[in-house]
C-alpha cells in the first residue's frame, strides 16, 4: 500500500482546496453573469413595453383644454378677464380686491401671456383657498410671485388671524377667441 508522507498529504490537501476555490468562484461567476443576463432582458422588455405605450400614445395629442386658457379677441381683454375671475374667486373666498391692473410683458414672455398684479386683503386661510384655486384651477393661471404683510402690523400686538395684504403677480395664457 501506498502511504502518503506528510509533506505529500499537505500538498494534496493543498491541491484539492485550490481546486475547490476555483470551482466555487468560477461558480460565482457564471451566477453573476446569469444574473446580469436576467437583468438585461428584464431591462430590455420594460424598454420595449414603454416604447409600446409611446408609440400609442403619440397619436393623442397632449395640449391642455380649452377651458385652460383665456379666450378673448385681445391681450387687453384676456387681461380683463383674468382681474374679473381673479375678482369672483376673491370674493367666493371672503377676499376683497384692493387693486388689479395689468403688469408688462417680459422679454421672454410668448406673445400669447397675459400678467396682471393685484392685491388683495384676506385672513391666512382665505390666501391658502385662494391660492389653491388659481394654481389647481381653470384657466390656468401662474403666481409667479406673492407678497404678504400684515395689515395692522402697526398696533405691535399679536392678533390670531390677521388681516393680510398680499400682492400677487400672476400670469396665464390666453387663445385667441371670436371678435
Amino acid at each position: 500500500m501506498l502511504g502518503l508522507d506528510r509533506e505529500q498529504a499537505i500538498s494534496v490537501a493543498a491541491f484539492v482546496l485550490l481546486l475547490l476555490v476555483s470551482v466555487s468562484v468560477m461558480g460565482m461567476s457564471l451566477q453573476a453573469r446569469a444574473d446580469a443576463v436576467r437583468e438585461s432582458s428584464e431591462r430590455r422588455e420594460m424598454l420595449s413595453r414603454l416604447e409600446a405605450k409611446l408609440r400609442v400614445n403619440a397619436g393623442r395629442p397632449t395640449a391642455a383644454p380649452p377651458a385652460a386658457f383665456l379666450d378673448a379677441s385681445t391681450p387687453g381683454l384676456a387681461s380683463a378677464q383674468l382681474q374679473s375671475y381673479l375678482g369672483q374667486l376673491a370674493g367666493d373666498k371672503n377676499a376683497s380686491l384692493v387693486s388689479s391692473g395689468g403688469e408688462a410683458t417680459k422679454r421672454d414672455d410668448t406673445p400669447d401671456t397675459v400678467r396682471v398684479q393685484a392685491t388683495l386683503d384676506m385672513n391666512l386661510q382665505s390666501l391658502r383657498a385662494v391660492l389653491y384655486q388659481l394654481e389647481s384651477g381653470t384657466p390656468y393661471v401662474f403666481v409667479d410671485a406673492l407678497s404678504v404683510q400684515p395689515i395692522n402690523a402697526a398696533a405691535g400686538r399679536s392678533v390670531e388671524d390677521p388681516l393680510l395684504r398680499t400682492t400677487l403677480s400672476l400670469r396665464a395664457l390666453w387663445r385667441r377667441g371670436a371678435p
